[in-house]
């Protein structure tokens, strides 16, 4: 569906819930456990909703998966009582595999609304599998089917017409119909957290006709697969659905709820509680619209779409119950009471988390599906060429992929794999001008300019490639801040000059933007340059000193701000000057990290003399290309490149160390691997603003924070894991490569102070994008 029907079907589902009072028929529902869940489904019906993910032949609205979440995400921010996801949902996403003409009549049915059937498909707590343990079938002579066996925690429960059974049979899985009131079928009915029911079934002996069997063989199991997958993705999108709800209604309480004379939500404390909500929501936004775009594929594996709705509901579930503590917490003693609407979403978070696989188990699924994936996709080597320039949104991802595997593994230095520290300009020149050869140096700027112009999924599958690979970084920040900055402002003279000789490693460039007393308080820099002119044309002299500037001693340019008026406001009297630093007047002092490494400096300049034209912009107007360079930058932060090489160092040591047998290790190597995945669906779509030529908006704040967090527990757990061998300074060898157990740890600790303090950019979050008093 495109993006005008999606609006349309949230418009509509939120304006009928609104309406149609949901929250408060889900308190009755909460305040009478055991009263009718299913009263408002005839209304469902007239609007067509129980057949949305039915075809048309059926006479249902034919919704793709994307088109249905946006249905079940407004059903979760109004907490909708009627069974949406387990009857319109898994019952329908069943139904519509099966060929049979008994199926197409229950769909029939469902599409009407003359049946509910339920999916009693879960035998053992925890247990995601497909494959029945107990619960068997067998024919008796009179060529009827007997059914024997027990399911668990089914929905609806007193509202089902029905059950749609997965059983044992001779061979292989078998899908059977079995109406309400038929005979030796017990049903033992469990109050929910949210007043729903879930049924317990006892089957004994149940004799059913031979057309009670729906589907059998691969046919059952692989429409059962898709089914489970596809339902567990839109009980992720319910979740979003009440994590948004929760945020919404805590920010609302934080901007009216007074204490001390003040709003609650101008605490700083409070402020950093909610952007923390509202970055585990936007993060499993993104994880959803991604998963949702890779389930639409046609053709994806079924391995492939249970990993990936494994690692939606992981996220969404971990999201909602995340948010919904925090909500409570921030509403204070209000939040605890069933008075407070909060309490009907919370609850409702309790009973979805828990339904159709917990997060837990989730992420057991996704580290077992991705491994049997990943090995498969490995056995396929490269065999074609290595083309300067295609057209890589039409490759097909595994082929990109296997390209650059090829790529790194024909032409990487091998003794640059996996460096333990920032690698210097002498160390990467020869690997940065193999690239710029290729055309592949700049990857993520327009081929117009000499980029490769891949599309955000590549430039994912990119990132990752070069960090599984143990790919160092080369000093880029021409590549990665000034060249975008240029290509975006710049005008076509200062593009011509420079651009062409950042591709080509001539221009090798460093960022001064921070000063002793400006450094998360840009605005506060005192560098002073002042117009001046003379014979040799107009230019600017430049007094101060810049600070943290990486890598400075091997950089031969600079871009920086500095004051051009010192009477204006702070922000209004800054520019954006370019210079090369061989001018005279100018010293370089490194400074040396907490590793030891002398990756920082300090730039004085001393009465510096720099061309006008390197004026990028207006004069007096370098604090809008700051706020440019500066989206440019927090993406760049925000990129899954640390994260995925801290993540693959954790990979080796524990293949080395034989960790992956111990289950603690990994769930929790499988809980990063998951931040990981979906810290690149974040940045995917930040990513895409960038390439449509859109300013970024101040909420890619988040994007920093994340990255820089996920990347510390990385490498937290580096440390940990490695033992005594997590004290050891320097370089160890490990598999026959080197290996520092503390340089991603270190690493991190400054990627959460470097680019504005994460404390900065929830600060900017709290104010620029959930309007949270001062």
């Amino acid at each position: 569906m495109d993006h005008e029907s999606l609006a349309a079907i949230r418009e509509a589902a939120r304006d009928y819930f609104e309406r149609s009072g949901s929250i408060r028929r889900c308190r009755a529902l909460t305040e009478s456990p055991r009263g009718a869940e299913a009263a408002g489904w005839p209304e469902l019906v007239a609007l067509g909703w129980p057949g949305m993910l039915a075809p048309e032949s059926a006479g249902g609205l034919a919704f793709d998966l994307a088109g249905a979440a946006e249905l079940l995400r407004a059903a979760g921010e109004h907490v909708a009582p009627e069974p949406l996801l387990a009857v319109a949902g898994l019952g329908a996403l069943l139904l519509r595999r099966l060929d049979g003409a008994a199926a197409r009549r229950l769909l029939a049915e469902l599409v009407e609304g003359r049946s509910l059937p339920a999916l009693a498909w879960q035998e053992s707590a925890g247990d995601l599998s497909d494959v029945p343990l107990d619960c068997g079938c067998e024919a008796d002579p009179q060529g009827r089917v007997l059914l024997q066996g027990e399911k668990m925690m089914v929905l609806p429960g007193a509202a089902a017409s029905g059950w749609l059974v997965s059983a044992r049979g001779d061979d292989d899985t078998v899908l059977l119909w079995v109406p309400r009131g038929t005979a030796g079928v017990t049903e033992t009915l469990t109050p929910l957290v949210d007043g729903e029911q879930a049924a317990s079934l006892r089957f004994d002996r149940v004799s059913l006709p031979a057309e009670a069997v729906l589907a059998e063989g691969a046919a059952a199991r692989e429409a059962l697969r898709r089914a489970l997958a596809a339902g567990q993705i839109l009980q992720a999108a319910e979740l979003a659905g009440t994590a948004q709800a929760m945020l919404d209604q805590t920010l609302a309480y934080l901007r009216t709820r007074s204490q001390f004379g003040k709003p609650i939500g101008s605490f700083q404390a409070l402020q950093h509680r909610a952007v923390d909500m509202f970055i585990q929501l936007e993060v499993a936004r993104a994880t959803l619209a991604e998963v949702l775009a890779l389930a639409a594929e046609p053709g994806l594996p079924i391995e492939r779409l249970e990993a990936e709705a494994s690692r939606v509901n992981a996220r969404c579930s971990t999201a909602a119950l995340q948010i919904s503590r925090s909500a409570v917490q921030l509403h204070g003693a209000i939040g605890y009471t069933q008075e407070c609407d909060l309490s009907l979403f919370y609850k409702r978070t309790l009973r979805l988390a828990a339904w159709l696989g917990n997060a837990t188990a989730h992420q057991r699924r996704y580290a077992a599906l991705a491994e049997t994936s990943a090995r498969a996709s490995d056995a396929i080597a490269w065999t074609g060429d290595f083309p300067r320039t295609a057209d890589w949104g039409a490759m097909p991802e595994p082929d990109f992929r296997r390209m650059v595997r090829a790529f790194l593994q024909q032409r990487y230095p091998a003794q640059l794999r996996y460096l333990s520290h920032r690698a210097r300009w002498r160390e990467m020149r020869a690997w940065y001008l193999t690239l710029s050869a290729q055309g592949w140096v700049a990857p993520a700027w327009p081929q117009a300019h000499g980029g490769m112009g891949l599309p955000a999924d590549k430039m994912i599958a990119w990132i990752e490639e070069l960090e599984q690979h143990g790919v160092a970084r080369a000093p880029d920040q021409g590549i990665v801040m000034i060249g975008p900055l240029l290509i975006q402002h710049g005008t076509p003279a200062q593009q011509q000059r420079f651009l062409p000789r950042i591709l080509a490693g001539d221009h090798v460039w460093c960022q001064g933007y921070s000063e002793p007393n400006a450094g998360s308080d840009l605005a506060g820099l005192r560098t002073e340059a002042l117009p001046a002119r003379d014979a040799a044309g107009d230019h600017f002299i430049v007094n101060g000193q810049k600070i943290w500037t990486t890598l400075a001693q091997d950089a031969n340019h600079i871009f920086m701000l500095v004051r051009t008026d010192r009477d204006a406001k702070k922000q209004d009297g800054i520019s954006f000057l370019l210079c090369e630093l061989a001018t005279p007047g100018i010293t370089i002092r490194p400074i040396h990290t907490l590793a030891g490494e002398p990756e920082f400096c300090e730039v004085f300049f001393d009465n510096v003399r720099v061309p006008a034209e390197n004026l990028v912009g207006k004069l007096h107007g370098g604090w809008t290309i700051a706020k440019a360079l500066l989206g440019f930058e927090r993406i760049f932060l925000g990129s899954p490149k640390q994260s995925q090489y801290a993540l693959g160092q954790l990979a080796r040591l524990a293949q080395a160390r034989r960790l992956f047998a111990d289950p603690v290790f990994m769930q929790r190597y499988t809980a990063l691997r998951l931040d990981v995945a979906d810290l690149s669906a974040a940045y995917t779509v930040f990513a895409n603003i960038v390439k449509a030529g859109k300013p970024l908006p101040p909420s890619v704040s988040l994007l920093k924070i994340f990255a820089s967090e996920t990347y510390h527990r990385i490498g937290a757990l580096l440390v940990e894991a490695s033992d005594e061998q997590g004290a050891a300074a320097g370089d160890q060898d490990l598999d026959g490569r080197p290996f520092n157990a503390l340089s991603p740890l270190i690493g991190s600790t400054s990627a959460m102070i470097y680019g504005g303090t994460n404390e900065i950019q929830r600060n900017i979050l709290a104010r620029q994008v959930l309007d949270l008093p001062g």
